[in-house]
């Protein structure tokens, strides 16, 4: 509507200008002795309104020319952005496309532009990596420390992750060294770091960091409790030799990890091989009364105790719950046998077999028929045993 508005006005104008010059019979004298200048009002109107628009024109003409410079280089300030922002998104589409020839390209041609270059470099860096160009990482990496010191968070976590994924444990954990002084405790590093500690075999720093990734919610509870157990796991069979400091290593545990059948399996485990029934026998009670495990059920009666009559009567407690369970039965036929109850000991193992037949039952058996003198019977069922020879190590 504009440009309408517009013709409309000057067809006006021109038509008004017209009819008022039409009829116009008016001159203009111009007198300068010894000269004379008679010009027609008219052309007089024309001459001064012809000499407005190139006096206008001129004046514009002076001063685009003044601006030229600031223009030119205004556009090629903003060629060079609208470039540079352009390379940048290319760079990063194509990262996450996994073209990283196309990612590493771009991201280089965005430094050369100057747009995000601390980005742009880290970009170009992970792509290298991808491409296994590690001398082409290591370059960008000191591109983006040297043309962005400030932005050190960024270049180091990734300088962390790219050389974890290279397994050089030993050069990352440096990276994280100067990153801690910078942004101590924070999340995404210390997942990092629990990633070294893993695979560099530090449990003691594993638990510790787990605890405090707990405290911030920074991981998964379900990872927390796979990665602790497997550290607990570690670090008990590495006091395995040491008797004192597995149990006090033990008593230090959560009660969780304490209850846990896996963990509790292998504790006892350990604290039989150091020669402590008792305190194998009380890590198996405690983690049977939270949670039932068959196989813990079995390792019970390999408790020689101090207190055989007590640690029988417990088994017997929780057979009224677990009637059915073989490996409980076998257990609490070797009990028996130690407190010289053979038939008991002979019902439990029958039992045990009637239930699930198994070597170390039929073995357990066969010794006690043996040691009474009925060695038929004994042969029977070492024969027997001989059918389950994969389950003789259990």
């Amino acid at each position: 509507m504009r440009w309408l508005f517009w013709m409309l006005l000057i067809l006006g104008l021109a038509v008004g200008l017209a009819l008022l010059t039409g009829n116009n019979q008016g001159y203009v004298l111009i007198v300068r002795p010894p000269y004379r200048l008679e010009l027609s009002l008219n052309f007089l109107l024309v001459l001064i309104i012809a000499s407005f628009i190139f006096l206008h024109g001129l004046l514009r003409l002076i001063h685009y020319t003044r601006r030229l410079p600031a223009t030119v280089l205004a556009y090629k300030q903003d060629k060079r952005l609208r470039e540079g922002q352009a390379a940048f998104k290319t760079g990063l589409h194509a990262l996450v496309e996994g073209r990283y020839n196309l990612a590493a390209k771009s991201a280089s041609q965005a430094i050369d532009l100057g747009e995000n270059i601390s980005i742009s470099a880290l970009i170009a860096a992970r792509a290298s990596h991808k491409l296994r160009q590690k001398s082409q990482r290591d370059y960008y990496l000191a591109e983006a420390e040297r043309l962005a010191p400030d932005d050190a968070l960024s270049r180091l976590l990734t300088q962390t992750e790219l050389l974890l994924d290279d397994r050089q444990y030993g050069e990352a954990l440096s990276a994280l060294q100067k990153l801690e002084k910078i942004e101590p405790k924070h999340p995404p590093a210390m997942r990092l770091a629990l990633k070294i500690h893993v695979h560099l075999g530090n449990w003691d720093s594993v638990v510790t960091l787990l605890q405090q990734l707990e405290k911030r919610d920074a991981l998964e509870s379900w990872q927390i409790r796979e990665i602790r157990q497997q550290a607990h796991q570690h670090l008990i069979k590495r006091y395995s030799g040491d008797l004192a400091s597995l149990l006090a290593y033990w008593k230090k545990l959560p009660e969780e990890d304490r209850l846990n059948n896996r963990l509790a399996y292998l504790a006892a485990t350990t604290l039989l091989q150091s020669n402590a029934p008792d305190q194998a026998a009380e890590v198996l009670g405690m983690s049977l009364t939270k949670g039932w495990d068959t196989k813990l059920a079995a390792l019970v009666g390999d408790c020689i105790t101090s207190q055989p009559m007590k640690q029988l009567e417990q088994a017997e407690f929780w057979l009224l719950k677990h009637e059915g369970d073989a490996n409980l039965l076998l257990s609490l036929g070797k009990m028996c046998v130690r407190l010289s109850l053979w038939g008991k000991a002979q019902s439990y193992f029958e039992a045990s077999i009637s239930v699930t037949p198994s070597a170390a039952a039929h073995v357990a058996l066969a010794k006690l028929l043996e040691s009474r003198g009925e060695t038929e019977a004994a042969y029977k069922h070492y024969r027997l045993s001989t059918q389950f020879l994969k389950d003789v190590d259990y």
